[in-house]
């Protein structure tokens, strides 16, 4: 029993003025035994009340908290059992603002993710655009945005980049979403046959909503061209490039053959010669 009490009191000095038992070190291992038992019952009480995709969002930002929880209970347990905790941090001191520049970035993307999955901005199975890349998004980290782009490339997106860029969510609102193809017709055209023939070609593209219908606008006379504005539906933005390429092919067939002329810009040099 001596010899048990002798290991128990047994003192590791890990400096001049930190000093810490070994019966410290096991108090210690039995809170942190203790608090990781109290936070799996209370992630498995919140899980059991959450969708499945609320669920994840919480798992994610639950095991980021812990940590600082752990790090709460170790400075609390090691200070009620007499260590000195001003100590510790002094020592640290240096280390600790060295470590904090150094993780500056990864504590934005961290902090941005957990605003990204508490205030619902982008779900998994969004359309994104972000800096210039457009993505289907396919998994919400702490530090990181995944999801894969047109031509099937997985990008992963660093969260802090919503900090310094404007995200445009094509599908937050609705599935469905608007898209337009702009097209010039030579002067003297039959405006009329122009509108007919858009609204043909959307209506027969695949991939293009017949509900709500396409609308044509004719938006300006231009220097060459009457200019008109085909706005229609697709029920998948992530993959309107593919009926809008069809779209075009369908317009420059339905414009050949009924011969409404869609011209290049044109432009008159006079030439004058020097006496």
């Amino acid at each position: 029993m001596e010899i048990i009490n002798k290991i128990i009191n047994y003192t590791i000095s890990l400096g001049k003025d930190i000093q810490i038992s070994v019966k410290a070190i096991l108090i210690l291992i039995v809170i942190f035994i203790i608090t990781s038992l109290i936070l799996q019952v209370i992630r498995r009480m919140v899980n059991r009340k959450l969708s499945v995709n609320e669920s994840q969002k919480f798992k994610t930002v639950f095991s980021f908290a812990k940590y600082f929880i752990y790090i709460i209970v170790t400075f609390i347990t090691l200070d009620n059992i007499g260590v000195d905790i001003t100590a510790i941090f002094a020592a640290s001191a240096a280390l600790l603002i060295g470590v904090g520049l150094a993780l500056q970035t990864l504590f934005q993307d961290i902090i941005c993710g957990i605003f990204v999955l508490l205030d619902k901005t982008v779900h998994v199975g969004d359309v994104i655009e972000v800096d210039g890349k457009v993505l289907r998004v396919t998994d919400i980290n702490l530090r990181t945005t995944k999801g894969i782009n047109l031509e099937n490339k997985v990008l992963i997106i660093p969260n802090h980049t919503y900090l310094s860029n404007t995200l445009y969510n094509w599908t937050q609102n609705n599935k469905l979403t608007r898209e337009n193809v702009n097209v010039g017709v030579a002067y003297g055209s039959d405006t009329e046959l122009v509108q007919r023939l858009l609204i043909e070609a959307a209506n027969s593209t695949k991939g293009i909503l017949n509900n709500p219908e396409p609308v044509v606008f004719f938006t300006e006379f231009a220097d060459s061209s009457l200019n008109f504005k085909l706005v229609f539906t697709v029920d998948d933005s992530f993959l309107a490039v593919k009926p809008k390429s069809d779209l075009h092919f369908e317009i420059d067939r339905l414009f050949r053959l009924n011969k409404v002329t869609i011209p290049f810009p044109q432009r008159d040099v006079h030439l004058f010669a020097q006496q």
